[in-house]
């Protein structure tokens, strides 16, 4: 069964290209040097030099995982085309900026595949609660997003691309 594509922005595959690029050469060296020095400190019965070395296979753990992620997402991405959006309507690459009902603060955000997708940087995967919600929406729009609390309603200020 062959997976279906990561959808990635230009910006986003020039982002995760990089990371995979740091990640095989300074990323690399730097944790070698980290697992040298925990092997030349120890091993002793010191528990701080014990935990120095798990510490270091742990990171190598989750680097090499990320490097594998990264790679599995390279090697299988489709680009999101804004030449085929409309660009009245949200769709993949678009900058939606929305405020929640009852509330003044604005807050803007760049609908992106899940491969690409990171909430803290302001980018929200199309497949996430609000961005399928934001999906084909106009300016003006609202739309409504289950929560915990209750349901919360958002209104669409402005699409960018």
């Amino acid at each position: 069964m062959v997976a279906k594509p990561n959808l990635l922005t230009e910006e986003g595959l020039e982002r995760l290209t990089a990371e995979l690029e740091e990640l095989k050469t300074t990323g690399r060296e730097r944790l070698a040097e980290r697992l040298t020095q925990a092997l030349e400190d120890g091993p002793d019965d010191d528990f701080v030099d014990n935990a120095e070395l798990e510490a270091a296979r742990n990171e190598q753990s989750f680097l090499e995982g990320r490097i594998e992620r990264l790679e599995e997402i390279l090697n299988n991405y489709s680009l999101i085309s804004e030449s085929k959006v409309i660009k009245s309507r949200v769709s993949l690459g678009a900058y939606v900026t929305i405020v929640e009902e009852g509330y003044d603060e604005k807050e803007t955000y760049h609908l992106v595949g899940a491969a690409e997708a990171d909430p803290v940087d302001g980018r929200i995967s199309n497949e996430s609660p609000l961005g399928i919600e934001l999906l084909g929406k106009k300016k003006g729009e609202s739309v409504v997003i289950s929560a915990p609390n209750g349901p919360i309603t958002f209104n669409i200020v402005k699409i960018k691309y």
